[in-house]
């Protein structure tokens, strides 16, 4: 069991007038008879003082939601480091292993294991994987390095290829796609990403490595980091990752009327980030760092 986790927001022009409850009833996550529940235990505060469920809420108020400890669900919580030195880190993440906390993970996260092995200063994460994906993570382990590679990031000076598995196909060998990527509305999650027409640009360069009867692998190099958007990308162009539960054809989220919708870090899709290009935020030097992909990622003949 976790230690639990304290939430905090401040009540906004338009969540001005809202009760208390009303206020938190919007995360569908929990029942309205949960947040009620919990306002009356004094776990949800106003300005660091207890309220009723009724309290009408006024802008600016600072609210604090004291989430009791939990049990999280086991994850890998191993990864090797690839490459580190005095500015950067670059680690091997497994699939399964969340990144960041969040959905219900808090200790079970890469960034709560590498504060363990890092007490004193935490590398940070440049990019972010999806709890799904497999693969290589670049960190940052100062503020300098931080800055330069997160303008790299910004100038698309860093390269990210990826593995990706999808169904037997007809795509090209060689494929380039632009679909922006944008917020959609989510009865539970209040909203999701997925392809609009008008979300922010993405570009993602698809190369066919090898097809099977039932599969095609693809090398996928991305410049834009939008949120899961090889997953959106590969199932606007009719296939979807294999095995991915939340984005079906068209790369529109999955939200059929059912108790347990999936999320985005639901796992079980085929992703693997292969290979990294950047400059060293020091040095300048030519960084260009592979790992090594799962079995059913593996180039295993090249196409003729």
């Amino acid at each position: 069991m976790n230690q639990g986790w304290v939430y905090r927001n401040q009540v906004r022009q338009t969540e001005a007038g809202l009760t208390l409850l009303e206020y938190y009833s919007q995360y569908r996550h929990s029942s309205y008879q949960e947040w009620r529940e919990r306002i009356l235990l004094g776990q949800i505060l106003i300005n660091n003082q207890p309220a009723t469920p009724d309290t009408i809420l006024k802008k600016g108020q600072s609210l604090t939601y004291h989430r009791q400890p939990w049990h999280e669900p086991d994850v890998p919580l191993s990864f090797a480091i690839l490459y580190e030195d005095s500015d950067l880190l670059i680690v091997d993440k497994p699939s399964g292993l969340p990144v960041l906390p969040g959905g219900g993970f808090l200790e079970h996260t890469l960034l709560k294991q590498l504060q363990q092995q890092y007490p004193n200063d935490t590398p940070y994460p440049i990019h972010r994987l999806g709890r799904g994906t497999s693969g290589l993570m670049l960190l940052a382990k100062t503020s300098q390095a931080r800055a330069s590679l997160s303008q790299q990031m910004r100038d698309r000076q860093i390269s990210k290829t990826y593995r990706a598995l999808v169904g037997k196909s007809d795509l090209p060998e060689n494929l380039i796609i632009t679909q922006p990527i944008g917020k959609i509305p989510h009865p539970v999650l209040g909203y999701i990403y997925g392809a609009t027409p008008d979300g922010l640009s993405a570009y993602s360069e698809c190369q066919v490595l090898k097809r099977t009867s039932q599969t095609t692998l693809l090398a996928v190099k991305i410049l834009t980091g939008r949120p899961h958007q090889i997953r959106i990308h590969l199932a606007t162009v009719g296939y979807p990752l294999l095995g991915d539960p939340l984005y079906d054809i068209g790369g529109i989220p999955k939200m059929t009327k059912s108790e347990n919708l999936p999320v985005p870090g639901d796992i079980g899709y085929s992703l693997h980030a292969h290979h990294l290009f950047f400059l060293h935020p020091s040095t300048g030097k030519v960084m260009s760092i592979y790992s090594s992909p799962p079995n059913e990622l593996q180039e295993e003949t090249q196409i003729s």
